[in-house]
């Protein structure tokens, strides 16, 4: 059985800007409330946190529903807790291809620009993937459409510049960096690549919330004063993260909160619902065996005592 070492908690996060994980990293008050060493570490891609459940050396960790999903389908024993941020996903492409605004909102136009050509996405099984290959194969163009797949983002914006491919998927973040690196624009926004779609939550051990549950209430409530300050002080927050992120600046943070500033920690309605479309999904692509269940997914059970109110997704 898993169990806190003491004096250690061991939290996964993703280089991610948004996350609140980088502005809750800034709070010296952390530590003191949790009376042990904070252990905080960095990871390229979702389907490694899951490695890492596996081989128990990971309490804590933000993801993305998709490569949680696929943990759990194969035994990875943990459970969402808490939500986080939606409709995380971006794509780009150099100036030459058209918008979403441009082709009247047809998704289908925007992806068959790519006949012949390949997109990057971030692993295969993070939620940017598992997006992509739904509208590829929604528009029969999954044998038309190379995906190539990166373990770390900035890395899909360096070869859209050097043209080894064409367009790309992923994190508003890497939007940002597209713009610094090449004529690059957002040919479709975050909001119509997958309603409400569940970017990241806060997952847990269960052997911690069934051992330690004061310890998932004490964290969740850090993780709801940080949602807050992205939603209404984000400047104050980009300096936060600026400062933990070190090398990303006060104004790039800022301009990776402006393209999605959907942040909360409620697992709301339209959060669950989009997450058990993505389990269909997931299925019907080959990803996982098992329909899987809410209850084998979340454990809704802190966010009553934490979070009562309505989400704020939508405000």
């Amino acid at each position: 059985m898993l169990l806190i070492k003491k004096n250690n908690l061991r939290i996964g996060h993703l280089s991610t800007a948004y996350h609140a994980n980088f502005v809750i990293m800034g709070n010296k008050d952390l530590k003191r409330d949790f009376s042990r060493d904070i252990q905080w570490k960095l990871f390229g891609t979702g389907p490694a946190m899951i490695e890492a459940f596996q081989n128990n050396n990971l309490e804590i960790c933000y993801m993305g529903l998709p490569p949680a999903i696929i943990g759990i389908d194969k035994g990875v024993p943990i459970k969402c807790v808490a939500g986080g941020h939606v409709e995380g996903t971006i794509m780009v492409a150099n100036k030459d291809y058209k918008t979403l605004t441009q082709f009247n909102n047809n998704l289908s136009n925007v992806f068959s620009q790519f006949k012949g050509s390949a997109i990057g996405v971030p692993s295969k099984g993070s939620i940017h993937d598992v997006i992509l290959n739904f509208y590829l194969e929604k528009y029969n163009l999954l044998g038309d459409i190379e995906v190539k797949h990166y373990k770390q983002a900035e890395f899909i914006a360096t070869d859209i510049k050097k043209g080894k491919i064409e367009g790309g998927v992923g994190t508003p973040a890497l939007a940002v960096f597209s713009s610094t690196i090449f004529d690059s624009h957002v040919i479709i926004p975050p909001q119509y690549l997958w309603k409400d779609n569940p970017s990241y939550g806060i997952f847990f051990h269960e052997n911690i919330i069934e051992n330690h549950p004061e310890t998932v209430l004490e964290f969740l409530k850090h993780n709801k004063e940080a949602s807050l300050l992205l939603r209404e002080s984000p400047s104050k927050a980009a300096n936060i993260i600026s400062k933990t992120f070190e090398i990303l600046t006060e104004k790039y943070v800022s301009d990776v909160l402006k393209i999605s500033p959907k942040y909360c920690i409620a697992l709301s309605e339209g959060y669950i619902k989009s997450t058990m479309e993505f389990v269909k999904a997931l299925k019907d692509l080959g990803y996982i065996k098992k329909e899987l269940r809410i209850r084998d997914i979340f454990d809704l059970t802190f966010l009553h005592e934490v979070h009562p109110e309505p989400d704020h997704y939508s405000k």
